[in-house]
C-alpha cells in the first residue's frame, strides 16, 4: 500500500501545483493521458505511489489519470517535488517542449 501524505502536505502541494504551476498540470496531463486533446488539468491528490489529475478533454470528456512516480516509491513531502519536477520534464520531452530551467 503507498505512502499517505497528511492533509498540509496535500492541501500545500495540490495548492500550490493548481494555483502557480496550472501549465505544467497540462503539460502532464496532456503527456501522460491515454485520452487526446486534453484542454484542462488539475492536479487533485497524490501518494507515495503516485499523483493523479482531473482531465477535461475538447469534445467534453472527463477523467482522472493516475501518473506513476518516475523514481519510485516516496514517503516524504520533499520528494514530491522532485517527482512533480520529474514528470514535468518527461512530459515536455514527450511533447517536444523545451522545459524551463528549475529553481
Amino acid at each position: 500500500m503507498p505512502h499517505t501524505f497528511d492533509d498540509a502536505a496535500l492541501t500545500g502541494v495540490l495548492g500550490h501545483m493548481n494555483d502557480d504551476h496550472a501549465d505544467d498540470n497540462l503539460l502532464i496531463a496532456r503527456a501522460f493521458s491515454p485520452l487526446p486533446d486534453v484542454i484542462s488539468s488539475e492536479m487533485v491528490t497524490f501518494d507515495g505511489a503516485a499523483g493523479q489529475w482531473h482531465i477535461i478533454t475538447a469534445d467534453g470528456a472527463e477523467d482522472v489519470i493516475r501518473v506513476p512516480w518516475l523514481g519510485g516509491e516516496i514517503t516524504e513531502r520533499r520528494e514530491v517535488r522532485r517527482e512533480i519536477v520529474a514528470l514535468y520534464d518527461e512530459a515536455c520531452a514527450r511533447l517536444g517542449v523545451t522545459p524551463r530551467p528549475h529553481a
